[in-house]
């Protein structure tokens, strides 16, 4: 299988029709064999008979549900375990991640080597001072830390080989640090690719300063080499 597609979500009923729909259209005129892998993180809303109503209609499509809220991390730790596609793509479910950007994100990863790409929202419709000036913060310390020249290690929208993600174990709000843990296990070929950050159609923002502020202690709990 050419890639799996893994999205961690949280009350995204809304967004999740359009969004499938998206990604079956591009893999399919990209010629790629795939999975998509949803991820329900304990979500109140529709969500998880929005997912059921999709894999009814697409055997790709495929969910795994939580009974409560565990967070992103831990969402992601399990679709990577299911994962079976030679490439993994990660992308959030708000429809602010393009799925046009699939097939870059898998070529190089497939094609030029890569063994992790990270995108980065060069652009934001987000543009707000809770959230940028956290985030600046945050990388900059990443980057410092880890060595690892990424402008934006917190964008969900990446690529990874298999053995990468069947590696690294994911936990806390170390999601946002994969690529250092890709690192401290070895796997140094990491690139960035300038993504579309599209504005917010369905739902509201999951995003809260208590995220950022678990992820620099988080940070701190790693040794770098």
């Amino acid at each position: 299988m050419d890639v799996s597609i893994v999205i961690p979500l949280y009350n995204e009923d809304e967004s999740l029709p359009e969004l499938s729909d998206w990604i079956a259209r591009v893999v399919t005129e990209n010629k790629l064999s795939y999975e998509v892998l949803f991820v329900d993180d304990g979500s109140t809303d529709n969500s998880w008979e929005v997912i059921n109503e999709i894999a009814a209609n697409n055997p790709h499509f495929k969910g795994i549900k939580f009974q409560r809220n565990y967070g992103k991390s831990a969402a992601l730790n399990e679709a990577f375990k299911a994962a079976k596609g030679n490439v993994i793509i990660t992308m959030d479910a708000d429809m602010q991640d393009s799925p046009d950007e699939i097939p870059e994100l898998h070529r190089m990863v497939a094609e030029e080597g890569y063994d992790l790409v990270s995108g980065w929202k060069k652009k934001r419709y987000d543009n707000t001072l809770t959230k940028n000036l956290p985030s600046k913060l945050f990388n900059a310390a990443a980057r410092r830390m880890s060595g690892i020249q990424l402008h934006d290690f917190n964008c969900g929208l990446k690529s990874y080989k298999k053995k990468v993600i069947k590696t690294v174990e994911v936990y806390g709000e170390m999601h946002r640090y994969i690529p250092v843990l890709a690192k401290l296990a070895g796997y140094k070929n990491i690139g960035e690719k300038v993504v579309e950050h599209r504005a917010r159609k369905y739902g509201v923002t999951k995003f809260g300063l208590s995220r950022f502020i678990n992820g620099f202690l988080d940070l701190l709990t790693l040794s770098f080499v």
